[in-house]
């Protein structure tokens, strides 16, 4: 049987964290996951209490057991589409109907889309092979593991003015971890007032556009530029464009902020009745332990949601002396 009460769109720490709930409310839950996680890359997740350098992949398949041990579902599979169906009357539930890539679909109650967010990241040789392992992006979830060491921060040659601050932002940021870190400007036209601000924190300044990080035995090296120029770095970071993986939400017509991104409330709630929205898909600063949080509100809320439209339906029914739901 295809009909669910909940139907999660992502299998990843929002979306199980929020099946988990679902499910041990009694709901009866399908969790569709494509199985391509953004953390994959990392041999180890940081800074989610009780799971503290568990790799990624263990914490899911872990919480796939958990879901599966309370009947939920897990499908895998990539949803194409969400359709709304409104309630025909007063007296009649809400549905949706979300069809697969397989051509298969199912109906239910209620939609959670938890489909995460893709990194945007410099076009450098070597930038994309070392993502996730020692060309890092978040400072909080890699920089206690790389302290102390030579650090770079990159910026993208073809960022404009704000992908530039935010480079420069994320550069003092990771000064936090280490005495030696070096900012490379990849062609970028930087201000004598961040220069100055890079000087007064002793960070390093290479304006010169990069060529490509360097590896040596499976390990970055360094960075190296046009003229062959080398400069030693045991890891780089970078701040990526993040890009909301929310193509199924805007199709629905969800309201959208003044960044671009859904607009959801405190617990989810996008501007579609019956749709919403956790993690990385409406919010891209949630960590692996955010997004989980993030999820666990969500179900809450769907839960009560359900119970909400119950109500007026179960006194109708029970007037017309119809079976209790």
């Amino acid at each position: 049987m295809n009909t669910y009460d909940v139907v999660v769109v992502g299998g990843g720490a929002a979306g199980l964290s929020a099946a988990l709930v679902l499910t041990r409310a009694r709901r009866r839950v399908a969790v569709v996951d494509a199985g391509q996680p953004r953390n994959a890359p990392a041999a180890h997740m940081q800074g989610f209490i009780g799971s503290d350098g568990l790799p990624p992949s263990e914490l899911l398949a872990a919480a796939r057991v958990e879901v599966a041990g309370y009947d939920g579902h897990l499908i895998s599979g990539t949803v194409a589409s969400i359709t709304a169906c409104p309630p025909a009357n007063a007296h009649t539930r809400r549905g949706l109907e979300v069809r697969l890539a397989d051509g298969s679909s199912l109906t239910t109650r209620r939609v959670l889309v938890t489909t995460g967010l893709r990194d945007d990241i410099p076009d450098v040789p070597g930038v994309r092979e070392r993502w996730g392992r020692d060309l890092l992006h978040c400072p909080y979830c890699h920089g206690y593991e790389v302290r102390d060491q030579p650090l770079g921060v990159l910026a993208d040659a073809d960022g404009d003015t704000e992908t530039l601050e935010q480079a420069l932002a994320h550069t003092h940021l990771v000064r936090q971890w280490s005495d030696d870190v070096v900012f490379f400007a990849n062609g970028q036209t930087v201000s004598a007032a961040a220069r100055e601000e890079l000087v007064a924190r002793a960070i390093g300044f290479v304006p010169e556009k990069v060529t490509r990080l360097v590896v040596d035995e499976d390990r970055l090296t360094g960075v190296e530029f046009a003229d062959g120029h080398f400069v030693p770095r045991s890891a780089v970071f970078v701040r990526p464009r993040f890009v909301p993986n929310d193509i199924l939400l805007t199709d629905l017509g969800c309201a959208t902020n003044t960044t671009g991104w859904v607009a959801v409330d405190a617990t989810g709630r996008t501007s579609v009745p019956g749709v919403w929205a956790a993690g990385n898909a409406a919010n891209p600063r949630a960590q692996v332990v955010t997004a989980a949080g993030e999820g666990s509100a969500a179900a809450i809320a769907i839960n009560n949601d359900l119970v909400d439209e119950d109500l007026p339906i179960a006194v109708t029914n029970f007037r017309l002396g119809l079976p209790i739901i």
